[in-house]
């Protein structure tokens, strides 16, 4: 997620986060990370409950059989992250999927974002995501909604991501003409990332409506039965996203955070061909250098354009350089023989991966851009992914029944209340029960 720019000083967590930018070699031109936002994102999980079994899942084997947190809990982890990071911070509500709370609960979480300046995002599978709740949302001052979709969730009907696009394109118009900025959420694994060209081309004709297209590489964390596989690299993906774009999208001119963990690429689409915005290294990041106080709005694209146009007019020396760039993309357009209805969108292409929980890297987690709002504190949701369970445990379950790191789920908890692996081992021993036959002793 790309918030607000800070109108204010940078605060103690933005500096402190610059400083390990620094330790570690990663504040240079590129570097976005407390220049054009203090954190990136902060996930608030309502909820630990899905209506989905995905295959990639970084749940705890306990998640379906929790409780959810109180909704005054909820509030104060708000209140807190406001304190911790300041106005203009991006939330990411999640889970779970965090339509499974009642609306209400929703409604009152959105409003407490909005009031304590923050800018909610609601990230859900878009089942329970209907027409009528965004609308609810929406009034209340949700800024986005990101719908994870994707092969992994093992959705009736669905063998290849091309399946899943009619659901993609309902949900789009779900959200259409809400002042919702949508984003869609596709974990890549084996299974898909052949298919990536065929999604990014998928998102660069709905850019009109499509502003950040996220691509996560699966890895070996969670409940999920699919690890992490050694042909899905960072660099496989980029491709994949290149090659789908039609042209050699520029991911290293921006640098969010440490780039093993993050790249991004941001093109203008016109009537579906993509212009790289980040092909020129050194206008970008002299752009960016000179804009650091001008405010970025997703949801006034055209205010944001005339904002950083006026701070870039007076920046003469930038002029020459603007101009060549502007006159290739006026070439490239003219190139694409483009006539008729033109659609206009900017839209943003990033790749996210997530540390394995068994090997996670201290560089990383020192320059961590993606944070939980977690019972135990602020903490990188690759370090949270790690601990769930002796973070999460001490909440009671659903049912009563006492939550045991050290006892298997499926030993516990009813199979309603198993995902992932759990369910898996437990729909396993049911099976070779049957086999054995009644009576049968073993």
């Amino acid at each position: 997620m790309l918030p607000h720019t800070p109108s204010s000083p940078p605060s103690a967590p933005a500096r402190a986060l610059r400083q390990q930018l620094e330790r570690h070699g990663l504040w240079t031109p590129a570097q976005v990370a407390t220049r054009r936002w203090g954190i990136g994102c902060v996930s608030l999980e309502v909820t630990q409950r899905c209506n989905l079994d995905c295959t990639l899942c970084y749940l705890s084997e306990h998640a379906q059989a929790m409780l959810d947190p109180p909704l005054a809990a909820l509030l104060e982890r708000i209140d807190a992250i406001a304190e911790r990071f300041g106005p203009g911070t991006d939330v990411q509500i999640s889970g779970g999927d965090p339509t499974l709370r009642p609306l209400p609960d929703l409604v009152a979480i959105v409003r407490h974002l909005r009031a304590r300046g923050l800018r909610g995002s609601l990230l859900t599978n878009g089942i329970r995501a209907t027409r009528p709740l965004l609308e609810t949302l929406a009034d209340a001052g949700l800024s986005d909604v990101a719908f994870h979709v994707d092969l992994t969730q093992q959705r009736k009907g669905c063998v290849r991501e091309a399946d899943l696009d009619p659901v993609r394109e309902e949900y789009i118009e779900r959200a259409r003409g809400l002042g919702l900025q949508v984003f869609f959420n596709t974990t890549v694994f084996d299974g898909n990332l052949d298919e990536v060209p065929h999604l990014v081309r998928f998102f660069v004709r709905h850019a009109d409506r499509v502003r950040f297209a996220s691509f996560q590489i699966g890895a070996e964390t969670g409940r999920g039965v699919h690890g992490r596989d050694a042909r899905v690299t960072q660099a496989a993906v980029i491709a994949a996203i290149r090659e789908g774009a039609g042209t050699p999208l520029a991911f290293d001119t921006f640098l969010p955070g440490h780039p093993r963990c993050n790249r991004a690429a941001m093109a203008l689409v016109v009537a579906g061909r993509c212009i790289d915005l980040l092909d020129d290294p050194a206008l970008a990041q002299a752009a960016l250098a000179r804009t650091t106080r001008v405010t970025a709005r997703r949801d006034r694209p055209f205010r944001t354009a005339a904002a950083f146009a006026a701070a870039l007019a007076c920046q003469v020396d930038l002029w020459p350089r603007a101009a060549r760039w502007f006159g290739g993309a006026v070439r490239r357009l003219r190139a694409a023989r483009i006539d008729g209805g033109v659609t206009v969108g900017k839209l943003t292409f990033f790749v996210h991966g997530f540390m394995d929980a068994h090997a996670l890297e201290q560089e990383r987690l020192d320059t961590c851009v993606f944070i939980a709002a977690t019972p135990a504190g602020f903490m990188s949701m690759c370090e949270f992914n790690a601990r769930r369970d002796s973070i999460l445990l001490p909440v009671q379950a659903r049912d009563g029944v006492p939550p045991r790191a050290d006892v298997r789920a499926e030993h516990v908890y009813p199979v309603r209340f198993l995902r992932g692996r759990p369910r898996a081992r437990a729909l396993e021993t049911r099976r070779d029960r049957t086999a054995v036959g009644p009576g049968a002793t073993s």
